[in-house]
């Protein structure tokens, strides 16, 4: 479903992402851990668009859109929730996903069967959320575009352990759904395997490690020492 190939690039004249392929297959959640400024993020802006690429292609469902803007990218059937959200603040829940929607399963009905809190606040405006809520919103935004893949950068980050709970239950929720290639980004590597059905470890713009997330899961002390830090036990 997404296809990288020997991908550089990165900010301005800082090359951040150096030579890296993988694929994501349909149907399959693949999750990327490392240490904070390892490229992670920057790996999204590339695949999205945001982030200036110096070499290599990337293809969704065979279809080469390297060259291709952020819009002919989401129209090609990617969507991304960024790490800081991003929803439109002077908009209402109900604007937000009216932008966004386009045909397919996921409509209005049951984005809000699965986030129910939006839709008690369909009439809020997105800078009267809270910060959970705000997540709720541009992960629901996402959805309703319909995509064949998911990029999810950070969607726990910062958040209450309840509503960081709620969350992962939602994305359990979507991933089961069976149609959508998820590739999510998670500082939590308990959530990101959770998620996951294979884990990346990225270093210094690369992906220095790659296993099944279950027999990650089974040798957690193995993360700790792959990324460098405690990250704590599973």
């Amino acid at each position: 479903m997404l296809e990288i190939s020997h991908l550089s690039g990165g900010w301005g004249a800082t090359t951040v992402i150096e030579d890296l392929s993988f694929s994501l297959q349909p149907r399959e959640t693949v999750s990327i851990v490392g240490r904070n400024g390892v490229g992670k993020s920057t790996l999204l802006e590339l695949i999205m668009g945001r982030a200036q690429r110096s070499a290599g292609n990337v293809h969704i469902g065979g279809l080469d859109i390297s060259a291709s803007s952020t819009y002919q990218r989401s129209q090609a059937g990617i969507a991304y929730v960024p790490q800081e959200r991003e929803v439109f603040p002077s908009l209402t829940v109900a604007e937000n996903l009216l932008v966004a929607r386009r045909p397919g399963p996921w409509t209005e009905a049951k984005i809000f069967d699965l986030f129910p809190s939006l839709a008690a606040r369909r009439g809020s405006f997105g800078r009267h959320l809270s910060g959970g809520e705000q997540q709720m919103l541009s992960i629901a935004r996402a959805l309703i575009a319909n995509p064949k893949v998911l990029l999810l950068d950070e969607p726990t980050e910062g958040l209450a352990p309840l509503v960081v709970e709620h969350l992962v239950s939602v994305i359990q929720t979507v991933v089961g759904d069976g149609e959508l290639a998820v590739l999510l980004v998670e500082q939590n590597v308990t959530v990101a395997l959770d998620l996951s059905t294979r884990c990346f470890v990225m270093d210094r713009g690369r992906f220095v490690f790659e296993e099944s997330s279950e027999a990650l899961r089974r040798d957690f002390a193995r993360v700790s020492q792959l990324m460098g830090l405690d990250v704590g036990v599973a």
